[in-house]
């Protein structure tokens, strides 16, 4: 009951953003049928949340407490929600996105930084995932003003504040032959672009020195 009644309010919070998406992708890629493996950084994804996805996506939750709440809130958000985490049940949860991908027209989302960081490295499942389904890696990057962000949290967790401005950025995608190294790239550069489109004048200041 609680995860439902969280999942409502994130639900009304999330209609309150003024959400603006920059989608690269490339219209051939949004038709192409292999799923897509979105990948981002923990504390990014509030405003993801929001971003109208192309198809139903499937989404990794912990077996915790926490993972009990995060579940109604998925649910409400319209995901797929397979419960598992890279210490408790992780190979089998890989497996039943993975399962879950190849019988239908699914994607997958992964914050690829693993639960518990360190934050920016990219873990091994998203990659295992789009390897074993043969799908995209998208990276995508987010930003929003105001917000309050959580600094004792590990992920330094990004909370918009109802009505704020938001923008999502959907970057190129990349095959899953990608390394860790040139994800972790992308998603940095999508959370750039994000950033810089949320506040083009100090991303102007910044690139003249002013």
């Amino acid at each position: 009951m609680a995860g439902f009644f969280l999942g409502l309010v994130v639900w009304l919070w999330l209609r309150t953003l003024r959400l603006r998406v920059v989608d690269t992708s490339g219209a051939r890629n949004k038709a192409d049928p292999r799923p897509w493996v979105l990948a981002f950084f923990h504390g990014t994804q509030v405003p993801l949340l929001a971003w109208k996805r192309r198809r139903t996506t499937a989404v990794l939750v912990s077996l915790s407490r926490d993972g009990d709440l995060q579940s109604g809130v998925m649910r409400r958000a319209r995901m797929h929600v397979v419960r598992g985490s890279t210490s408790r049940g992780g190979a089998r949860g890989l497996a039943a996105i993975v399962r879950a991908l190849r019988g239908g027209e699914l994607d997958a989302a992964f914050a690829v930084d693993g639960p518990k960081g360190p934050h920016g490295v990219v873990q091994p499942g998203a990659l295992a995932c789009a390897k074993l389904t043969g799908g995209l890696i998208v990276p995508m990057g987010s930003a929003a003003r105001p917000t309050h962000v959580l600094a004792r949290t590990w992920d330094h967790f990004a909370l918009p504040w109802p009505f704020a401005r938001a923008i999502v950025v959907i970057g190129e995608p990349l095959s899953s032959d990608a390394t860790p190294a040139e994800v972790a790239r992308a998603i940095e550069e999508a959370n750039a672009r994000a950033h810089a489109e949320l506040d083009p004048a100090r991303e102007s200041s910044a690139t003249t020195g002013e």
